[in-house]
């Protein structure tokens, strides 16, 4: 089948119908449950200013804490892959409720979808289509997720630092948590905010460091926090074990340096290998558009292109798999 001009403009044309139908979609449904998670706020405040308890003050932590969920989606929390979502947009800190991105998710999906038939015809490349533009929000999301761990595991040995001179002026490690809340780089300092906020409100010490080792999940600040509890429990120079683990943490961030510099060639072969066919069967396209035709018009050709673009994901994926070295 030839890209002919108006082929590609049907194709993009439908593309853009489903994008905007999904982004209006999306829009709406974060407008409603917003005022939703606003009517409970008012009103969970109301019932606790009338018993003499917290005041407005606190409105941050008690929004944070309010979740409003549908039916479907309360169901949907229900299953492992869309909890596991769901966890993973608070860890990656996004405003995306889990209704946002399964919207966000279909849509790109159809609108690839459609693009791909309209423009190719074959149903296989749009089953494709489909599938890998499903991955893309959640590919984009874990990648905030891993942005956000990797700046917060950076800003991780100056915070303890910090609450390492807390601690030998005298602070409590309460204390001490309100001055890293207060003096350290994001994203540190708003984990640990919401940490003393916890405390504030009257929950268990313990508890509030378990929820930030759950929010944070960094083998660093896990043994931050197996520190700290060991410390309350059996007493201990605890100003030293944070310097010490804050050493330590410095220490893994020169090896993981250079480990990607070692495997800087793999990264590249793995782009190189992707784009490569893609490059050369567009180069073959413009100079014979009848020669590489065939795989489009051809049954046993569409069969051959829809295997060789699975293939090529699964390529891909399997060197990023290899050269992602954890330590």
């Amino acid at each position: 089948m030839n890209f002919t001009a108006e082929v590609l403009a049907r194709g993009f044309a439908a593309f853009s119908v489903v994008a905007l139908g999904t982004v209006s979609l999306a829009l709406f449904y974060e407008w409603f449950q917003e005022a939703s998670r606003d009517r409970v706020v008012k009103t969970q405040l109301a019932k606790v200013q009338e018993l003499g308890g917290i005041g407005v003050e606190q409105n941050a932590l008690v929004r944070a804490q309010s979740r409003i969920a549908g039916p479907l989606l309360t169901l949907a929390l229900k299953i492992p892959a869309f909890a596991a979502v769901e966890t993973t947009l608070r860890q990656a800190s996004m405003t995306w409720s889990l209704g946002t991105f399964m919207l966000i998710t279909a849509g790109l999906a159809l609108g690839f979808a459609m693009f791909t038939m309209v423009a190719t015809g074959i149903f296989g490349l749009a089953v494709i289509a489909a599938g890998v533009a499903a991955v893309l929000p959640l590919m984009y999301v874990r990648r905030k997720r891993d942005q956000r761990m990797v700046a917060f595991e950076e800003a991780l040995p100056d915070a303890l630092d910090l609450l390492a001179r807390a601690i030998r002026a005298g602070h409590p490690i309460g204390s001490g948590i309100k001055i890293v809340a207060d003096e350290a780089q994001e994203p540190v300092a708003s984990e640990f905010l919401q940490t003393f906020e916890e405390q504030r409100f009257g929950l268990p010490f313990d508890d509030t460091m378990l929820a930030l080792a759950v929010r944070v999940p960094l083998i660093d600040l896990r043994m931050l926090i197996t520190a700290i509890l060991i410390q309350r429990e059996v007493g201990g120079n605890l100003a030293e074990v944070l310097d010490n683990l804050g050493e330590v943490i410095r220490q893994r961030f020169t090896v993981h340096r250079q480990l990607r510099v070692h495997t800087a060639q793999g990264r590249m072969s793995g782009y190189v290998l992707a784009v490569l066919p893609i490059a050369v069967g567009s180069f073959i396209y413009m100079a014979n558009p009848e020669y590489i035709g065939l795989l489009f018009k051809h049954q046993l050709g569409q069969l051959m292109l829809t295997g060789a673009v699975s293939m090529q994901l699964i390529g891909f994926y399997w060197i990023r798999k290899i050269i992602n070295i954890e330590f």
